[in-house]
């Protein structure tokens, strides 16, 4: 199999789950999550050689976006208020008809883009991508000790934010 069909065939895999991580990291900013998968999968064909003999070419591919995320949040001209109408149709979880009610996943999502980017990647990374905490930490290059104190952070203001789902915002538990 050539290069370009590898490539391909893995973009084919991933791109789903990556556009769906990028929405919530984004915080419903369609454009924005569009354009950082986008600048992921150029810097992944660039690199693809080393990413193809990884252990786990879509968990680097996951990682690459928190980066990319990350590094775009330091970036000033992004730093801006989010107009009310960017979050309302915007799949969080599933997506494809996943019967989830479109209040409560425009409350989530406002809630997700109240907090600060590096809690925001830890609870998308550690709950909605199911990473360990160790995983969690390698990407980020934080230590395990920052993701549970971040998590801790994030999931107690989601649970100032969301009283009404506030029993399933456990420090294990998914918020759903």
């Amino acid at each position: 199999m050539s290069r370009d069909d590898a490539f391909t065939d893995f973009v084919e895999q991933t791109r789903p789950g990556l556009l769906r991580a990028a929405r919530l990291l984004c915080t419903g900013d369609e454009p924005r999550a569009e354009d950082l998968v986008q600048q992921v999968l150029v810097r992944l064909y660039v690199r693809w050689p080393v990413v193809a003999r990884t252990d786990d070419p879509m968990r680097y591919a996951h990682r690459s976006l928190v980066n990319a995320f990350i590094d775009d949040t330091r970036r000033a001209h992004r730093r801006r208020e989010w107009p009310a109408d960017d979050l309302t149709n915007v799949e969080v979880v599933g997506g494809d008809g996943d019967g989830s009610d479109p209040v409560v996943r425009d409350r989530v999502l406002r809630a997700l883009a109240a907090l600060p980017p590096g809690q925001r990647a830890v609870v998308v990374l550690r709950h909605w991508l199911d990473w360990s905490v160790e995983q969690t930490a390698h990407a980020l290059d934080i230590s395990t000790g920052s993701v549970k104190s971040q998590n801790h952070k994030a999931l107690a203001s989601l649970r100032i934010a969301l009283p009404e789902l506030s029993p399933t915002l456990t420090h294990e538990g998914t918020p759903s």
